[in-house]
């Protein structure tokens, strides 16, 4: 009667053991824990970026990832691809499972252009491309209408970039195009919400470049030292800004010049050792912290806004020597005037002497 029993005890057990096992899920590289979108996951992966730690608790240095709170599953809403390797290719399907990206990041991936479908373009607020992507066009960048923040650097944009990129994003507020061989036109309005804008070794790559007028804004920080290589450049306007610190132009640049406005620029100063006080800067000296020694001359004792040039570099000799015969002029009149006068009186005192003599 035992044996039996034995032998019920042990199938019993078999049964569960073998139900166990082909009831399990097979087993993924996936990671079971993991609180990512599985779908983005798999993106991750096409993209061979490791996913063996949940990329939203832990993510990787390289490639930073950033995810929302959403449940059941998170989201990624931010991105960042860096030296990524040439195999590693965005494909449609890959950024159509990460739309929910409102910043992504590509840092030194010279990867080929890429397709970006519409639920990701209407998303992305933040695009970043350094020495990525080969080169783009401005067409490319403008489809991106709702970013506030661009940064392109070290690729070059072709087709009319500042003119199309400016044209058609109106969130803009941060735009950065450096290094990037611009060519084309800027546009003759921009948008109110700019607050930072960087086209450096892009606009000075303009070599017919004459008329830069970028007065009345609220442009801060320093004059960039590539408007000097501005070979051609004739008129150039940076009046009633928030610059500051110390003009980085020299005497012969600014002789370049046949309009030259800084005025309203109540941090930016000059170096006087450099350029002389006879240029009519209408800004301050610097002191040896590079900081404006006084307040800027007023609007009665610095060139109009509205006057042909903004600065005089006429002989102080010869001028002071006009406003001395100006300011000696009337005496020597009157002088004169007086010593007609009373030869006039002498003569006819000597007249009337004489004809009483005579009788």
């Amino acid at each position: 009667m035992k044996k039996p029993l034995l032998f019920i005890l042990f199938l019993s057990l078999s049964l569960s053991l073998s139900t166990t096992i082909t009831t399990s899920p097979p087993s993924t590289s996936t990671p079971s824990k993991s609180t990512l979108d599985p779908k983005q996951i798999t993106a991750l992966q096409s993209l061979n970026i490791p996913t063996s730690k949940d990329p939203c608790s832990q993510p990787s240095f390289h490639n930073a990832t950033l995810c929302d709170s959403s449940k059941p599953f998170r989201h990624l809403i931010s991105l960042t691809l860096s030296n990524c390797s040439s195999y590693v290719s965005l494909s449609f399907t890959a950024l159509k499972s990460l739309s929910t990206l409102t910043s992504l990041n590509l840092i030194d991936c010279p990867i080929s252009p890429i397709h970006f479908p519409p639920q990701l373009i209407s998303s992305l607020k933040t695009f970043t491309c350094i020495n990525s992507l080969r080169r783009v066009s401005g067409v490319w960048l403008s489809q991106l209408q709702n970013l506030t923040d661009l940064t392109v650097s070290n690729v070059q944009v072709k087709a009319s970039g500042p003119y199309v990129i400016l044209g058609h994003m109106n969130y803009l507020k941060t735009l950065t195009l450096s290094h990037a061989n611009l060519t084309g036109f800027l546009p003759a309005h921009i948008h109110s919400n700019l607050t930072h804008v960087d086209f450096s070794d892009s606009i000075s790559a303009l070599p017919a470049l004459l008329h830069l007028d970028l007065s009345s804004n609220q442009l801060n920080g320093s004059i960039p030292m590539f408007i000097s290589q501005m070979k051609s450049i004739k008129y150039l306007n940076l009046a009633n800004n928030n610059l500051h610190g110390v003009v980085p132009f020299n005497l012969t640049f600014i002789k370049g010049l046949e309009v030259f406005k800084l005025g309203g620029n109540s941090n930016l100063c000059y170096n006087h050792s450099l350029l002389s006080s006879k240029l009519k800067l209408g800004v301050s000296p610097c002191d040896k912290y590079g900081k404006p020694v006084s307040p800027p001359p007023s609007k009665d004792s610095s060139a109009d806004d509205s006057s042909d040039d903004d600065y005089d570099d006429s002989d102080d000799d010869g001028s002071s020597k006009h406003k001395k015969d100006n300011h000696h002029g009337p005496n020597k009149f009157v002088l004169g005037v007086a010593i007609a006068l009373s030869s006039i009186v002498f003569l006819i005192v000597f007249l009337i002497v004489c004809s009483k003599c005579c009788r």
